[in-house]
């Protein structure tokens, strides 16, 4: 088999969510804050989007395009000099498309609190280098908790689809 063909064949084996799992970690800056010392939330909404992305990214050894974002709670104030931590992880792969969790937590340097702050589920696309939508392998979940990750983001996808059917009648 050529060497083209082998790496063909690779990419198609199924990951596990624990493979292409990213952790980021920020330092809230002055510069990253209101006007009340809070960090901002279109700061959060960047680093989550990147956290995002590099997981997919991993997962598809591609470049990927953020499709959508479910939704993005804000759940607790993070405050300048406190460390966010991101955490990153696949929930769902279709054809091209792969959806993503991403966990924030603040914590302080000072108490060593660390606080779950925020969670969004974003939808990426795999693009090849014509930046046309390209298979990516599929998703193996192994814990009874990815499984359930899993099922749930079949629910969710479900969901998008009807709103996107909705909005282009």
């Amino acid at each position: 088999m050529s060497e083209m063909n082998e790496k063909c064949n690779e990419q198609f084996i199924g990951k596990s969510p624990k493979v292409s799992e990213v952790e980021m970690t920020e330092l809230v800056l002055p510069n990253d804050t209101n006007l009340l010392g809070n960090l901002l939330g279109g700061k959060m909404m960047h680093w989550i989007d990147i956290a995002g992305a590099m997981a997919a990214q991993r997962h598809s050894n591609r470049i990927v395009a953020t499709v959508s974002v479910d939704s993005l709670e804000f759940r607790h104030p993070i405050r300048m000099g406190d460390m966010v931590i991101l955490r990153a992880k696949l929930t769902w792969v279709g054809r091209s498309s792969m959806e993503v969790v991403v966990k924030a937590y603040s914590e302080n340097i000072k108490s060593g609190t660390v606080t779950l702050t925020n969670k969004a589920y974003l939808t990426f696309v795999a693009l090849d280098d014509d930046r046309k939508p390209v298979q990516v392998p599929p998703l193996l979940p192994e814990t009874e908790q990815e499984k359930s990750d899993f099922i749930e983001a079949e629910k969710r996808r479900s969901e998008r689809l009807k709103k996107k059917n909705q909005n282009s009648m």
